[in-house]
Protein backbone atom coordinates (compact mmCIF):
# COMPACT_ATOMS: atom_id res chain seq x y z
CA UNK A 1 0.00 0.00 0.00
CA UNK A 2 1.70 3.17 -1.22
CA UNK A 3 0.48 6.46 0.17
CA UNK A 4 -1.08 8.93 -2.23
CA UNK A 5 1.53 11.69 -1.89
CA UNK A 6 4.48 8.96 -2.68
CA UNK A 7 6.12 6.82 -0.03
CA UNK A 8 5.83 3.72 1.86
CA UNK A 9 2.66 3.36 4.02
CA UNK A 10 4.76 3.34 6.72
CA UNK A 11 5.06 6.87 6.01
CA UNK A 12 1.76 7.40 5.56
CA UNK A 13 0.76 6.41 9.14
CA UNK A 14 3.81 7.93 10.54
CA UNK A 15 3.64 11.43 8.57
CA UNK A 16 -0.65 11.31 9.11
CA UNK A 17 -0.26 10.74 12.66
CA UNK A 18 2.21 13.99 13.13
CA UNK A 19 -1.05 15.98 13.63
CA UNK A 20 -0.85 19.17 15.64
CA UNK A 21 -1.21 17.44 18.97
CA UNK A 22 1.16 14.59 18.44
CA UNK A 23 -0.25 11.01 19.36
CA UNK A 24 2.17 10.35 22.62
CA UNK A 25 2.78 6.76 21.08
CA UNK A 26 3.39 7.49 17.75
CA UNK A 27 7.03 6.94 18.07
CA UNK A 28 6.70 3.26 19.30
CA UNK A 29 3.41 2.39 16.65
CA UNK A 30 5.92 3.56 14.04
CA UNK A 31 8.66 1.25 15.06
CA UNK A 32 6.41 -2.08 15.06
CA UNK A 33 5.41 -0.56 10.99
CA UNK A 34 9.13 -0.74 10.34
CA UNK A 35 9.83 -3.95 12.30
CA UNK A 36 7.27 -5.71 10.38
CA UNK A 37 8.41 -4.23 7.01
CA UNK A 38 11.75 -6.24 7.96
CA UNK A 39 10.42 -9.27 9.05
CA UNK A 40 8.06 -9.99 6.21
CA UNK A 41 4.80 -8.85 8.38
CA UNK A 42 5.52 -11.99 11.27
CA UNK A 43 3.84 -10.35 13.88
CA UNK A 44 5.69 -12.95 16.00
CA UNK A 45 9.31 -11.58 15.01
CA UNK A 46 7.98 -8.22 16.56
CA UNK A 47 6.28 -8.94 19.84
CA UNK A 48 9.16 -6.83 21.94
CA UNK A 49 8.34 -3.71 19.89
CA UNK A 50 4.26 -4.64 20.32
CA UNK A 51 4.84 -4.52 23.51
CA UNK A 52 7.06 -1.40 24.26
CA UNK A 53 3.47 -0.04 22.36
CA UNK A 54 1.22 -1.48 25.07
CA UNK A 55 3.46 -0.26 27.84
CA UNK A 56 2.85 3.09 25.69
CA UNK A 57 -0.64 3.06 25.70
CA UNK A 58 -0.90 1.94 29.88
CA UNK A 59 0.77 5.50 31.05
CA UNK A 60 -1.68 7.57 28.95
CA UNK A 61 -5.87 7.67 30.13
CA UNK A 62 -7.96 5.62 27.59
CA UNK A 63 -9.14 7.96 24.68
CA UNK A 64 -5.80 9.93 24.78
CA UNK A 65 -4.51 8.09 21.96
CA UNK A 66 -6.06 7.14 18.61
CA UNK A 67 -2.90 4.35 18.37
CA UNK A 68 -4.04 2.71 21.60
CA UNK A 69 -7.76 2.55 20.11
CA UNK A 70 -7.18 -0.79 19.19
CA UNK A 71 -5.63 -1.99 22.41
CA UNK A 72 -8.47 -0.41 24.41
CA UNK A 73 -11.11 -2.01 22.10
CA UNK A 74 -9.57 -5.27 22.35
CA UNK A 75 -8.90 -5.09 26.29
CA UNK A 76 -12.89 -4.15 26.38
CA UNK A 77 -13.75 -7.51 24.57
CA UNK A 78 -11.64 -9.39 26.64
CA UNK A 79 -13.74 -7.70 30.20
CA UNK A 80 -17.45 -8.67 28.03
CA UNK A 81 -16.08 -12.38 27.67
CA UNK A 82 -15.14 -12.41 31.10
CA UNK A 83 -18.56 -11.02 32.54
CA UNK A 84 -20.53 -13.53 30.37
CA UNK A 85 -21.97 -16.66 31.46
CA UNK A 86 -20.88 -19.63 29.88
Amino acid sequence: MKNMESGTAEEGLCSFLDMPQKDPCQKQACEIQKCLQANNYMESKCQAVIEELRKCCARYPKGRSLICSGFEKEEEEKQTLKCTPQ
